[in-house]
């Protein structure tokens, strides 16, 4: 057998050092008794340090936070165009009598300066009643590995880009059939459909595949002008990354027939929860935002230091974000941004916030009170946020334009999340 020993070696290497590294951090909190004295910022007052009064003012201050939270955390989104072609690869009745499936293969390709052209494909899954008779508002979201697992149809296409390894589902970093299924419960497409909506998902490896490569893979050799590095720590990272793609995704989605190109709603949960918000805060198309299980980096105050941390967060998946967000590890009381800018930068627009009592890693009460130091932006827009400051019981739905609930249980997405954000849509899409 041939034996590559260097690279074994600088494999074993960087696990001791990765090893190291979290051995010097902080350790994890998740006792609300421990949670340091912490200020969380006002949304509303400006880089001059005085305080937005006005409607008018909003729009210039809601910059000045979306300016904020793109230098010292999610990074900058390359703003140079990027041509957007689409393909239908396969359409039928699916098996519940209601819902008709769609897979759409889209392409982004750039010409770059020396001539070249690269492109990336993005398959992307469309679930949507049969038969409405007027256009229907969309879910859009991600899927962690592959729209083949997303229901047990055997019409959807397996994913050739790389996954990350799960036992039983994948072999050699790929998918295989095996998977086929195997997150339905996380995607009740049926019920989605039942109630009037269409849902569309794709896999995030196919944006960026999730893994610290140095942004050689996805989306990234499409701006090599982009590229984060020493000289540039304020560039984007991964979660950048999948939340552009969720963009681009609504590029093909405004001129699909049969969806409302005006009522497009982003979802996402866990480390896509953080892409959904982020991709909802730069894109006002966007016109709901739907945080699940989001934790650090997403809807939870970082200042809090209450489970997963920035510190933990930044050395287990050093891709994600900018660079300048490793300045801020253990030293969450210096960061110049919080978490509840980010959910008020979605203002006007209407933002839910979902937590689940046993995943303390995302630290729940932290989520919702994002949402509460988030409620000032919308009052000043004559909207409702959060109800108060105490979060509220589990399963008891509360907010205005900022929803929230706590459902029983672990870290997860299922029907119940499901149907909580079908009624805010309702009540919010007109």
């Amino acid at each position: 057998m041939n034996v590559n020993f260097r690279f074994v070696f600088a494999l074993l290497w960087m696990g001791l050092n990765i090893t190291v590294v979290q051995s010097q951090i902080r350790p994890i909190n998740q006792d609300e008794s421990k949670v340091p004295p912490y200020t969380v910022p006002d949304v509303l007052v400006g880089k001059d340090g005085t305080k937005v009064v006005s409607a008018e003012g909003w729009l210039n201050q809601r910059q000045y936070l979306l300016d904020l939270l793109a230098q010292h955390e999610f990074g900058t989104l390359p703003t140079a165009k990027v041509d957007v072609a689409s393909e239908l690869i396969e359409e039928g009745a699916m098996a519940d009598g209601h819902t008709w499936r769609r897979q759409v293969r889209i392409r982004l390709s750039r010409t770059l300066p020396d001539g070249s052209k690269p492109s990336v494909a993005i398959d992307l899954a469309i679930f949507k009643p049969v038969d409405s008779a007027k256009p229907v508002p969309c879910f859009v979201s991600l899927n962690f590995q592959g729209n083949h697992t997303m229901t047990e149809d055997p019409k959807m296409i397996v994913p050739k880009s790389w996954v990350r390894e799960e036992k039983g589902i994948t072999q050699g970093n790929q998918a295989t059939e095996a998977g086929r299924g195997t997150s339905s419960k996380r995607w009740p497409i049926s019920e989605i459909t039942k109630r009037g909506f269409a849902v569309a998902a794709a896999y995030y490896g196919d944006i960026d595949p999730d893994f610290d490569d140095g942004f050689k893979n996805g989306v990234h050799p499409l701006f090599p002008e982009h590229l984060s590095d020493e000289a540039h720590p304020d560039r984007w990272g991964s979660i950048g990354a999948w939340a552009w793609g969720l963009q681009r995704i609504v590029d093909v989605l405004e001129k699909e027939k049969g969806l409302h190109p005006s009522s497009m709603m982003v979802v996402g949960h866990s480390r896509l929860g953080k892409a959904a918000l982020w991709a909802g805060a730069t894109d006002p198309r966007f016109r709901i935002v739907y945080s699940n299980n989001s934790g650090c980096g997403g809807a939870a105050l970082s200042k809090r230091v209450f489970g997963e941390s920035v510190a933990r967060i930044n050395t287990s998946f050093p891709h994600w974000f900018c660079r300048n967000f490793r300045n801020y590890n253990d030293k969450e009381e210096t960061l110049p941004v919080e978490q509840n800018m980010l959910i008020a930068a979605i203002a006007p627009r209407p933002v839910y916030i979902a937590s689940a009592t046993k995943d303390l890693w995302a630290d729940p009460k932290g989520e919702y009170l994002s949402g509460w130091h988030a409620t000032a932006a919308y009052r000043l827009l004559g909207l409702e946020g959060l109800p108060q400051e105490e979060m509220p019981a589990p399963e008891t739905p509360v907010g205005g334009s900022i929803g929230f609930h706590l459902r029983t249980g672990d870290h997860d997405i299922l029907l119940y999340d499901w149907e909580r954000y079908m009624d805010f849509a309702e009540k919010h899409l007109h």
